[in-house]
């Protein structure tokens, strides 16, 4: 099992949940929220000690609420959208995936990856700009990540794809 499916089956992202976090604030939320509020809870043990845990705590569990929260779109035209539904072909259907967008993905998810190294280290430092560093390699290398999403699910309806391709519970 691969990184991506092992997150999805531990996030519990069932069909339903899928469609509610193609919503563009759910989108939104969970790019601009995650790791800045990640970054200050673990940073505020300078502060309040072993209470950090909850405030961690509070931001992992937004993690998990937030594809949840929001309603299902009325419509899947907007780009936070179909980089949502992209994600779902990238899980569901690889193999139909150019080769072309598989290497970017990857090329995507090592420089995101490699955004956790400053990340790491300006927390356990306190140190403000590897913290940002890190943020903006692993935010970056996700928004690019998405708009190639965007890109893989548009080839895919111009294959005949649609989006009740993309359900597994029946």
């Amino acid at each position: 099992m691969d990184i991506v499916r092992f997150s999805e089956r531990l996030m519990g992202m069932k069909d339903e949940v899928w469609l509610r976090h193609a919503n563009p604030l759910s989108v939104w939320t969970r790019v601009l929220t995650p790791l800045p509020l990640l970054a200050v809870a673990i940073w505020s043990r300078a502060w309040v000690g072993g209470w950090a845990w909850v405030a961690i705590a509070i931001v992992l569990v937004w993690i998990w609420l937030n594809p949840r929260v929001f309603p299902q779109p009325k419509s899947f035209d907007s780009w936070s959208a179909q980089g949502v539904l992209g994600e779902r072909v990238w899980l569901r259907h690889r193999d139909k995936v150019a080769a072309h967008h598989k290497r970017v993905a990857k090329a995507l998810a090592v420089g995101s990856g490699l955004g956790f190294v400053p990340f790491a280290y300006g927390l356990w430092m306190f140190d403000i700009g590897f913290t940002c560093l890190g943020i903006v390699m692993i935010s970056g290398g996700k928004m690019w990540f998405v708009d190639r999403m965007v890109w893989v699910w548009r080839d895919f309806q111009k294959g005949g794809g649609s989006l009740s391709d993309l359900e597994t519970e029946r």
